[in-house]
């Protein structure tokens, strides 16, 4: 006698298989590489404590590595002092100003999800490198 199979019981199963699978998470070498393109064709400078907020144009993170300001000539690269492994693309940055336009290494910084809008991280920053194009 031929046994028949249930179709949901078999979507069930591969669905369970599929998920089964690890997913292959980025490596530190991954994430370096990454940080390496967004200042590619630039030169650090001597690190700096704070940096003015409007003058950023857009900020990008390196999943649990860094915070990457851009602000148009130059760029600045944040590897916050704590909390570097909360740090995921597909979060918002939620910055509070205390009555100034400037960010600070002593700041820190909330991460939320921006599907669920809960908070999923709290980086403490650290210094800002600036990358600027070398004049030729």
């Amino acid at each position: 006698m031929r046994k028949l199979i249930n179709p949901i019981a078999a979507s069930l199963a591969a669905a369970l298989a599929l998920g089964a699978v690890p997913a292959v998470a980025a490596q530190p070498a991954d994430r370096e590489a990454e940080l390496a393109r967004e200042v590619e064709g630039r030169v650090a400078g001597e690190p700096v404590d704070c940096i003015d907020l409007h003058r950023v144009r857009s900020t990008r993170i390196i999943d649990d590595t860094a915070i990457v300001y851009d602000a148009g000539s130059t760029v600045y690269v944040n590897r916050p002092r704590s909390g570097a492994e909360s740090l995921d693309r597909w979060d918002t940055l939620l910055t509070r100003m205390r009555g100034t336009d400037r960010l600070c290494s002593i700041d820190t910084v909330e991460l939320v999800d921006t599907s669920t809008r809960m908070m999923t991280g709290l980086v403490f920053l650290g210094d800002f490198v600036p990358y600027t194009r070398p004049r030729d």
